[in-house]
């Protein structure tokens, strides 16, 4: 062990031992983990008052290894003059460093930083990120990102924030990763790079996975299969020619040639790259007309063979696969998930692959921000087979989509907190949190008359408390809500710190609610911040008008349609006490919206970033209260539909007019503050491609026609 020391201005400064403030740290300089932790502490201690001392500090803080407290797990002791951070493994200890910084943030004097011990609930805490080449979907909504992407200093901001909040893996993904980060040494046609050129891209991602090591936080590449290159397709007489231009269901092509360069590239990957931590698999893009047997053993083949051929060991995500049957567009069987098992079973027992292996599955497909019961995965539902025997060597981890809120800031505790306590038995191992039509980078949102008046520079750091509560709660649910608060008040103040914490959970409970109220599947079915939805008879995406908002059944069984409550209410049928009828609905969200306006009423917004923390809030709150207004008016026109009552359909007509009232305060608060916005659900539009909808943008002042056609909807109905 060594003593070394950190300075913001990178000179070195011996201090007097006679100088009550200053801090001797002590640790291991031959860890990068530890040289990262107490850089950030070293920040943080002067940014405080605080000096640093070579030798003979006031304080000395020890960095300790001690396994037996287990993986990321630590303990901080105070013992007076000595601050002893101990860690079970590296990652602990950079927890154990940060929390000292989050206490120096909250005013916490080091003398009075009190012992705290953790351990992460959940080995897995992921983000999913979408990278803008060669996207999944494809969409200038995703490729603006591009410049931002590129720039290392990006990276660092994210992965610090990802480190702060306790996630511990980023996971990559886009169609085809490996020609952006090797050059094939047996097929160099699949690389459209100069060497130069190749060598930047090598730069970016060996930075990347190796910031993010020095962070504690695990690296996978995912890649999605079958897909190639056209350079290589070309050079080999035509093969793959269905997927030139990276579609997802498309024939499966299984040559040979494209098997070998599959393989190779994964071996080359992982060993062109020792700070990458794994590699992930799926079965179902670009594999359609085989079986669930034949992705399988396609996928043994060549990414699992590829791992065992590496110089090294890796680690493995499995996804679980959305197909059961040969088509691409998602099903689900007991056979599928027998034949899946098996083979994650079967990797999971390779030497060259680490325990556990992770087995990913969406958590009520694309739109879990909704309820917080299982209600359904990618392809419909679950028959038991991946926990049934409880698996040994491999566990289940959930992904959490979010296709639901870009713009609007979302942070709901009670939600977070609640999913993964009712979701978490010993055969799951943790969560995704991500998107795959968003990426956190470029803020397209800020008004150009904002730009310079707000502190942050990325999208990332508009959604702050949406990292920090799914980040903190997955490492430790029981954490306690100061945890929060203290981050608002370090932020806009004392005064307002819980107060705004407040309304924000009770204002983020309108998507949900309209999630949960609202079936939806795959990302373009629903968007919730717009209120919008792909419409299956057009296949565009839009507004959720009226006669859908009634006829449509809700995601979450316990909740009533509009239609089947009018109708079980005019038969003088019940429903069971814990059911969310249409009335108990609109009521809760009356009552919390209201409540989340009446918090914020008063709070001045002469700060920019506060002002909008403020709107973001009021904007979900009448939202909620359109929404209220939308299930009154269903339910009357409903009614009157059934039963003829004139006065029913002029009551839904009232409410719908107070709905557009809601509405305009929606565009009030929001038109001068955010731009049209770029949205990838408008991308398959008319039946036209991307490139043609490409001028289609997405605000709320933008849909007020379709509030307003509601109106003339029921005033035409009969």
């Amino acid at each position: 062990m060594k003593t070394f020391f950190f300075y913001l201005s990178l000179l070195i400064l011996t201090v007097s031992c006679a100088d009550t403030n200053s801090v001797q740290l002590n640790y291991d300089d031959t860890s990068l983990q530890q040289q990262y932790a107490t850089g950030k502490l070293s920040e943080s201690l002067q940014e405080h008052g605080y000096t640093l001392a070579n030798n003979n500090g006031a304080t000395t803080i020890q960095f300790k290894l001690d396994s037996t407290l287990g993986k990321e797990a630590f303990s901080l002791k105070n013992q007076g003059k000595t601050i002893l951070l101990e860690g079970g493994d590296q990652t602990g200890l950079i927890y154990a460093a940060n929390t000292i910084v989050e206490n120096l943030k909250n005013g916490v004097q080091l003398k009075n930083i009190e012992d705290i011990s953790e351990s992460p609930k959940l080995a897995f805490r992921a983000i999913k990120y979408d990278l803008p080449w060669d996207t999944y979907r494809h969409s200038n909504a995703l490729y603006q990102h591009q410049e931002v992407c590129k720039d290392l200093g990006y990276w660092e901001e994210f992965l610090d924030m990802l480190s702060y909040n306790r996630f511990n893996a980023l996971t990559v993904w886009n169609l085809h990763p490996f020609n952006f980060m090797i050059k094939s040494k047996n097929y160099p046609e699949a690389s459209e790079w100069t060497d130069e050129e190749m060598q930047e891209w090598k730069h970016l991602f060996g930075s990347i996975f190796k910031m993010a090591k020095e962070r504690g936080i695990d690296t996978y590449v995912m890649p999605f299969n079958i897909f190639v290159p056209a350079s290589f397709a070309k050079k080999h007489g035509g093969i793959a020619a269905q997927n030139l231009e990276h579609h997802h269901y498309v024939e499966g092509d299984t040559s040979q040639v494209v098997k070998d360069y599959t393989r190779e590239s994964v071996t080359q990957l992982l060993n062109e790259y020792p700070d990458l931590s794994g590699i992930g698999l799926t079965l179902g893009e670009g594999m359609a007309g085989m079986t669930p047997f034949e992705r399988e053993k396609w996928i043994r083949e060549t990414i699992i063979a590829g791992m065992q051929q590496a110089d090294r060991t890796s680690k493995l995500i499995h996804r679980i696969p959305f197909s059961g049957n040969t088509e691409s567009l998602g099903a689900t069987s007991i056979e599928m998930e027998q034949i899946t098992r098996d083979g994650i079973e079967e990797e999971a027992a390779m030497d060259a692959i680490e325990k556990p292996v992770w087995a990913s599955m969406k958590f009520n497909w694309s739109h879990p921000h909704s309820t917080t019961k299982l209600i359904k995965v990618h392809g419909g539902k679950l028959y038991g087979k991946y926990f049934n025997p409880v698996p040994q060597d491999f566990k289940i981890v959930w992904t959490v989509r979010n296709e639901d809120f870009f713009c609007l800031r979302w942070g709901v505790e009670e939600f977070a907190r609640a999913h993964i306590n009712a979701n978490t038995p010993d055969y799951v191992g943790g969560y995704f949190i991500g998107s795959e039509t968003y990426i956190p980078a470029k803020d397209y949102f800020t008004s150009p008359e904002y730009k310079d008046k707000v502190s942050w520079d990325y999208a990332f750091e508009r959604q702050w408390l949406f990292y920090k509560i799914w980040g903190r709660l997955l490492y430790n649910p029981e954490i306690p809500n100061s945890v929060f608060i203290n981050e608002f008040e370090q932020k806009y103040g004392e005064a307002y710190a819980e107060t705004l914490f407040k309304a924000s959970n009770l204002a983020g409970k309108t998507p949900l609610r309209l999630v949960s109220f609202f079936d939806s599947t795959w990302d373009f079915t629903m968007y919730a911040e717009g209120f919008t939805y792909r419409n299956p008879e057009t296949e565009n995406v839009e507004f959720i008008d009226i006669d859908r908002f009634i006829k449509q059944p809700p995601q979450d069984t316990t909740f009533v349609s509009i239609a089947n409550y009018v109708k079980s209410v005019s038969n003088n049928e019940t429903f069971p006490k814990d059911y969310t009828t249409p009335v108990k609905l609109a009521a809760d969200l009356e009552k919390d919206a209201n409540q989340a306006l009446e918090l914020v009423k008063d709070i001045p917004t002469d700060n920019a970033d506060l002002m909008y923390e403020v709107a973001d809030i009021k904007t979900w709150a009448h939202m909620g209260l359109y929404m209220a207004e939308k299930i009154k008016a269903g339910i009357a026109l409903e009614t009157y539909r059934l039963n003829g009552d004139v006065e029913k359909k002029q009551t839904a007509i009232e409410h719908l007019e107070k709905g557009l009232a809601y509405w305009d305060n929606i565009i009030d608060i929001t038109r001068p503050i955010y731009n049209n916005m770029r949205l990838v659900h408008y991308n398959e539009n008319e039946g036209k491609t991307w490139q043609e909808n490409d001028h289609l943008r997405f605000h709320w002042a933008l849909l007020r026609n379709d509030v307003l056609n509601d109106i003339e909807m029921a005033k035409n109905s009969k």
